[in-house]
C-alpha cells in the first residue's frame, strides 16, 4: 500500500504481488504487481496553516473502505509527506498518526527528499530505464512545492536531488491570476524580481513570464548538470538537496512525473489541457513552458514513462520494500518487527575486528539497537561473484571477537543486512553458534541502499520485508 501526501494532492494505491525467487539473479523478490486500487487524487487538506489531521483520517478510512483492504493483509508499503506539505509544523506527527492507523507494515516519513526522488524514478520509469539499459535517464518529478530529479541507468538510481521549484508557490483563484496566497519561496522570488505583488492583487503576464522563466532555467540547469547555476543568490535559496548529473558526456533522456508531468504527457497525447489556473496554481502554465523548451522536451514523444502523475505513490507501493532471502538468521521470530533502526555503519565483508568494535560503539548509542550494512562484490554488482565461505566465516569470527570485548546492552538488537545469500551462516559464526549473549538478526539477499534508517517487518513464511528511508 502506498500513500502520498503532497503540496497539492494526496492519493493512495493498493497492489498485490507474489513473492518468489528471480530465475536470473536468484534473489527473493516481489513479482509483477497487480494494481487493485487507485484512489481519485484529492486536494491535500490544510487548515490554519497546518495539515488537517482529521480530514486525513477520513481519507484513510475512505481509501481502506473503497479498496476493501484489511490492515492485517498489508505486507509492506509506505507513506510519504512531500513538498510544501512536509514543511508544515505537524508533518512528522501526521506521519506517526498514519503509521499508527495503518499499522507496522507501512513506513511513514516526512520531508525525505532523496527518498522521494528515488521513489518517483522507480515508480515512473524503472521499466523504461531497464528497456533502454545503456541510456541515462533523468526523471524530473514536478509537483506543487518541489522538483525531485533522479538520474538512473538500467533501472538503478545513481543520483538524486531536490529543489523548491513547483507549481503551487503561488496560489490563485481558479480561472484567474488573482493571488490568494504564496509560499516563503514565492515571496523570496518576488523580492528578487523586484515585484511588490500582494495577496488580493492580479499577477501580470510579464511577472508570470519572469517567474516561469526562472523555473525553466532551473530545470534546464538540473538536466545539464550546471551546478554553478545554484551556487548563490535566489537559485541557491531554491536548492534543498544538490543534484549531480554526470552522464560521462552523454546527453540524458529527460522524463517527467508528478502533477506537472501528468499535464505534460496529456498534451503530448493530444488531450486538451484544463483551462487557465484550473487547479489554482501555475501547473498548467509550467507544463506549457516545459513543452516549449527544446532541451526539456526533446524526448517527450520517444521516451514515455509507464506511470506519470502518481509516480511517487506507485514507487511507495511497488518499490519501497525489498524482500529477504529464506536463509536469514532469526533465532527469535518475536524480535520482529523492528522500526526506525539507525544504520550506524557500512562495513566491507573483510572488515577487521577494530572496525567492528567502532561500529558496535555507535550501535550502543541507539535506544534499542541499530543496523550494520555489510558490503561485498554483490553489493556493487547483483551479478557479481558471491562471497566465499571462507570470507563469510572470517567476517563472522571478526564480529564475534568484537562482541566479546564490546558486548551490547541486553535490550539492544543488532541487525546485519547483506546482499549475499549467507544470513544463517554469518549469524552462526558471529554469535559463536548461539553462545554469545547478543540479540542478533542477519537478513540476506538485500540490495545495497544508501540510507540512514531501516524498518524490518514481521516474518512471513520465513521471509521478511525490509524498507529503507532517509536516503542519501
Amino acid at each position: 500500500m502506498g500513500l502520498d501526501f503532497g503540496s497539492t494532492t494526496s492519493s493512495a494505491i493498493v497492489a498485490k504481488a507474489h513473492v518468489g525467487r528471480n530465475c536470473i539473479t536468484g534473489r527473493m523478490e516481489l513479482g509483477q504487481p497487480e494494481i487493485l486500487y487507485r484512489s481519485t487524487p484529492v486536494f491535500t487538506p490544510f487548515a490554519d496553516g497546518v495539515i488537517d489531521e482529521q480530514r486525513v483520517e477520513e481519507y484513510l478510512e475512505q481509501w481502506l473502505a473503497e479498496s476493501g483492504t484489511n490492515l492485517e493483509d498489508i505486507f509492506a508499503g509506505g507513506t510519504i509527506i512531500t513538498g510544501l506539505a512536509a514543511l508544515r509544523s505537524n508533518a512528522q506527527p501526521l506521519a506517526r498518526l498514519v503509521s499508527e492507523r495503518i499499522g507496522e507494515a507501512v513506513i511513514a516519513t516526512a520531508d525525505d527528499p532523496s527518498l522521494e526522488s528515488w521513489l518517483a524514478f522507480m515508480g515512473s520509469c524503472s521499466v523504461l530505464s531497464r528497456f533502454h539499459s545503456e541510456t541515462p535517464i533523468v526523471n524530473l518529478d514536478i509537483g506543487g512545492g518541489t522538483t525531485n530529479p533522479a538520474l538512473g541507468l538500467n533501472g538503478n538510481v545513481q543520483s538524486t536531488g531536490c529543489y523548491y521549484v513547483g507549481a503551487r508557490h503561488f496560489r490563485f483563484k481558479p480561472d484567474s491570476y488573482l493571488l490568494l496566497g504564496l509560499s516563503a519561496f514565492g515571496r523570496q522570488l518576488l523580492d528578487h524580481l523586484g515585484a511588490p505583488l500582494s495577496v488580493g492583487e492580479v499577477m501580470s503576464p510579464q511577472l508570470r513570464d519572469q517567474i516561469l522563466g526562472f523555473y525553466i532555467e532551473a530545470l534546464e540547469a538540473m538536466v545539464k548538470g550546471a551546478t554553478q547555476f545554484f551556487a548563490d543568490g535566489i537559485a541557491q535559496t531554491h536548492q534543498q538537496v544538490p543534484f549531480e548529473c554526470d552522464c560521462n558526456g552523454v546527453t540524458p533522456v529527460v522524463t517527467f512525473s508528478g502533477g506537472v508531468g501528468e499535464l505534460i504527457y496529456q498534451h503530448v497525447a493530444g488531450e486538451e489541457l484544463p483551462p487557465t489556473t484550473y487547479f489554482g496554481d501555475l501547473g498548467i502554465d509550467l507544463a506549457r513552458r516545459i513543452i516549449a523548451s527544446p532541451q526539456l522536451s526533446a524526448s517527450l514523444t520517444q521516451f514515455v514513462p509507464e506511470n506519470r502523475g502518481r509516480a511517487t505513490v506507485y514507487g511507495l507501493a511497488l518499490h519501497s520494500t525489498d524482500v529477504s532471502g529464506t536463509t536469514l538468521y532469526l533465532p527469535d521470530t518475536q524480535a520482529l518487527p523492528l522500526r526506525d533502526l539507525p544504520i550506524v555503519a557500512r562495513l566491507a565483508m573483510d572488515a577487521k575486528t577494530d572496525e567492528w568494535q567502532h561500529a558496535l560503539e555507535l550501535l550502543r548509542k541507539g535506544s534499542n539497537g541499530g543496523c550494520i550494512q555489510i558490503l561485498s562484490r554483490r553489493s556493487l554488482d547483483p551479478n557479481g561473484q558471491p562471497s566465499t565461505l571462507a570470507q563469510i566465516k572470517a567476517a563472522g569470527q571478526n564480529l564475534a571477537a568484537a562482541l566479546q570485548t564490546h558486548p551490547l546492552p541486553e535490550e539492544h538488537t543488532m541487525v546485519l543486512v547483506l546482499s549475499d545469500n549467507a544470513g544463517k551462516t554469518l549469524g552462526n559464526y558471529a554469535s559463536n553458534w548461539g553462545q554469545l549473549p547478543v540479540k542478533l538478526v542477519v537478513i540476506d539477499e538485500i540490495p545495497d541502499r544508501h540510507a540512514h534508517f531501516v524498518n524490518i517487518g514481521r516474518c512471513l513464511n520465513n521471509i521478511v520485508p525490509v524498507s529503507f528511508y532517509g536516503m542519501n
